[in-house]
C-alpha cells in the first residue's frame, strides 16, 4: 500500500486510540466537535472490554501506533492512519502534500518519534498548562 492510498480511505472509519494518553485524549475531544464527527467511531484501546486478538493484533502493537480500518476493511497503521483520518474528515489537500517526496519521509520519522513518546510528552504539557494556569 503506498502513501496515497489513504486518500482512498473509506468512511466511516475506526480509530483506535489511547484512552490513558493526554494528547490522544486532547485529539479525541477535538474529534467529538468536528463537524464530520459522524465518518469516525472511536475505540479506547485502554477500556476494559477491548479485545485486540479479537481484531487480529496485539494491544502492545496498538499501543505502539495509531490503528485505524475504513469501511472497506483496509488497515492504515502509524502516519498513515493519522492521513486516512485526516482525508475522511476532509483535509485531502494537506494529507496529499503529506505524501510528497522529500515530505513523507520526514512527517512518518515525525510521527515514530513522537509515537514513542507520546505519555511523557502529554504529562510535560500538561504539568506546564497547570504552572501557567491553563
Amino acid at each position: 500500500m503506498s502513501r496515497r492510498d489513504t486518500l482512498a480511505a473509506t468512511p466511516p472509519v475506526t480509530l483506535y486510540h489511547d484512552g490513558h494518553c493526554p494528547l490522544c485524549q486532547r485529539e479525541v475531544a477535538w474529534l467529538a466537535r468536528h463537524p464530520r464527527r459522524a465518518r469516525v467511531a472511536l475505540v479506547d484501546i485502554q477500556a476494559p472490554e477491548f479485545d485486540a486478538a479479537a481484531l487480529g493484533s496485539s494491544f502492545e502493537a496498538m499501543m505502539g501506533r495509531l490503528h485505524l480500518r475504513d469501511a472497506a476493511g483496509r488497515w492504515f497503521i502509524g502516519m498513515d492512519a493519522s492521513r486516512a483520518l485526516y482525508a475522511v474528515l476532509g483535509y485531502r489537500r494537506l494529507v496529499w502534500l503529506s505524501t510528497l517526496p522529500g515530505v513523507a519521509g520526514p512527517m512518518d520519522a515525525g510521527y515514530r518519534w513522537f509515537a514513542r513518546r507520546r505519555v511523557r510528552l502529554g504529562r510535560w504539557l500538561a504539568r506546564r498548562g497547570r504552572r501557567r494556569g491553563e
